[in-house]
């Protein structure tokens, strides 16, 4: 955790704790908002690709994710794909390289 002293206008508040939150963290919450999954798993598999493209120092570029949720009943495994990359773009534009999806629908 980083702190940084907040000021403004002059007039010191004091510290605030920033806390820098993970890449997996971001994409599990957002994925949790827009699937209410009964299962989601995500695997930081980067220290599999060191050395190949898109792979960088401290990891956090190459992910597995195993869902499981009801919004992908009825849906084809495309489809199912193509919710989870829409709901994840920011992160597949910038500190994700690749994205390896295991998407289950919920049984009934």
């Amino acid at each position: 955790m980083e702190t940084i002293a907040a000021h403004e206008n002059g007039a010191k508040f004091g510290k605030i704790a920033i806390m820098s939150v993970s890449v997996a963290e971001q994409m599990a919450q957002k994925l949790r908002d827009a699937f209410q999954p009964s299962h989601l798993e995500i695997v930081d598999e980067s220290h599999k690709h060191q050395g190949h493209s898109g792979w960088r120092e401290g990891g956090e570029s190459h992910f597995q994710v195993y869902m499981t949720s009801a919004r992908f009943n009825g849906e084809t495994r495309v489809s199912c794909q193509r919710m989870v990359y829409q709901t994840l773009q920011a992160e597949l534009a910038g500190p994700v390289h690749a994205l390896s999806l295991d998407l289950k629908p919920q049984k009934k």
